[in-house]
């Protein structure tokens, strides 16, 4: 790109930040129209065509596009979402959603997760549409809504309601592309795949009785902590998957370390002890279904033993699992408590996966090659939920990349995910902005 764009994505992030788009997981919430009006005004005189859509009121999401000029080349679409989750204001140092830059960094609920992206994307897109690109393939831009909160107005909504208005060979969304120092230079992950969710909610049954008399008393409240005392202790099979097994052999990880973390028997107890604990939890929760007891309501007054309790499970599958392998892993999980607990299904969405061998794989490596020197790029599998599996299940490519900083290590970024102090910083919206720009010119000029 021809400018230093630094400034314009620095303020165009910080307003997404302060327009507070907070997704609760209700309908009300979100309010993502703030951000869409602001794209809107951004994108005006630009050329690029645009498009909003509003399945629900305030839950609106901004297509913009640039038409490429051959049929038979590929169309990209770059999704960033424009929602962020709630934060507790408590436990961050600065105000979560004043957007305000902080010795070169951004800081603001949504800074990682993941405004940086939407808004280098817009950038990149503006300047494109500004100079009057005009490429073979098509390049879409989408700052959609409710990623938070299962895509429920947002990226499902849109793929099955307007098809034609997302439609593409390959996406692009959050969020990869941190770089992780190896021995043979910079590694920068792509995410191809995700894990599924299952969630569940168990309702663990009990008798009532008064609370004076405890002794022998049948509570589901005890019953309800032995159940997630088990399910907390629970070791699931490891599963070493090919995504996991290139990720590791892609990090020339010295054999102390690639030996356990590619060996079934010994995976478990060597991320126990690692000191690096955002690798330990990214390299336990790729290979393993986890559970995470999330939610617990029960009891009805002080002095009366409770009879019910519910407990809420964060379930994440791994490639190839489904809701009868979760079943399975819960019974044996519970134990002899499995008769005492009703097992009710949430959300079943399987994992999903794309191919690392394709052109858009290749074109990123190019284009990175010349902004990070000497990097390569590895797949890697998130534990957590994208939109990018909407597409993923219509047969799309789907990446989920960035590209950032030697700033913000691994462990800040994998931490900052949904928690406190979130923060970003400026030459990582420069990379990333200058790499969206160099990609649609190496993918979609043809």
């Amino acid at each position: 790109m021809g400018t230093d764009v630094t400034g314009e994505v620095t303020e165009l992030l910080q307003q997404m930040i302060r327009n507070r788009c907070v997704n609760d997981g209700t309908a009300e919430s979100g309010h993502e129209r703030a951000s869409v009006d602001l794209l809107e005004g951004y994108f005006e005189g630009s050329g690029l065509d645009i498009e909003t859509y509003e399945p629900t009121p305030g839950r609106a999401s901004l297509v913009g596009r640039i038409e490429g000029s051959d049929p038979s080349a590929p169309t990209l679409l770059l999704m960033g979402h424009t929602d962020v989750v709630p934060a507790n204001e408590d436990g961050w140092r600065h105000d979560p959603y004043g957007g305000e830059l902080i010795d070169g960094e951004v800081w603001g609920r949504g800074a990682i997760d993941m405004l940086n992206l939407t808004s280098s994307m817009a950038v990149a897109t503006r300047a494109l549409a500004s100079s009057g690109f005009r490429p073979a393939g098509s390049l879409v831009y989408l700052a959609v809504a409710d990623e938070e909160a299962l895509g429920t107005h947002g990226a499902k909504w849109l793929t099955e309601h307007e098809h034609d208005a997302v439609a593409a060979d390959y996406v692009i969304t959050e969020s990869g592309g941190i770089p992780m120092p190896t021995a043979e230079g910079p590694r920068l992950p792509v995410i191809v795949g995700e894990k599924g969710a299952y969630w569940r909610k168990l309702v663990v049954k009990g008798t009532p009785g008064h609370a004076s008399a405890p002794f022998r008393s049948d509570s589901a409240v005890v019953k309800a902590a032995e159940v997630v005392r088990r399910l907390a202790s629970y070791r699931p099979q490891t599963n070493i998957h090919d995504i996991w097994r290139r990720f590791v052999e892609g990090m020339a990880f010295p054999p102390e370390f690639a030996g356990p973390l590619l060996d079934p028997d010994a995976m478990w107890d060597f991320v126990a002890e690692l000191p690096f604990v955002g690798l330990a939890r990214q390299a336990q929760a790729c290979t393993h279904t986890t559970i995470a007891p999330t939610v617990v309501h029960g009891g009805v007054k002080t002095n009366v033993i409770p009879d019910r309790v519910e407990l809420e499970l964060d379930i994440r599958t791994l490639p190839g699992q489904t809701a009868d392998d979760v079943a399975a892993l819960l019974a044996d999980a519970l134990g002899d408590l499995a008769g005492d607990v009703e097992i009710i299904g949430l959300t079943d969405d399987e994992s999903t996966s794309s191919p690392m061998d394709t052109p858009l794989w290749d074109a990123l490596s190019r284009v990175t090659s010349v902004l990070h020197p000497g990097s390569g790029l590895i797949p890697f599998l998130t534990v957590g939920a994208t939109d990018a599996r909407f597409f993923r299940r219509q047969g799309i490519t789907s990446y989920g990349f960035g590209l950032f900083s030697e700033r913000l290590s691994f462990e800040d970024f994998s931490t900052m995910f949904h928690g406190d102090d979130e923060r970003v910083d400026v030459d990582s919206l420069r990379l990333s902005t200058e790499m969206w720009g160099a990609l649609a010119h190496d993918f979609l000029v043809g």
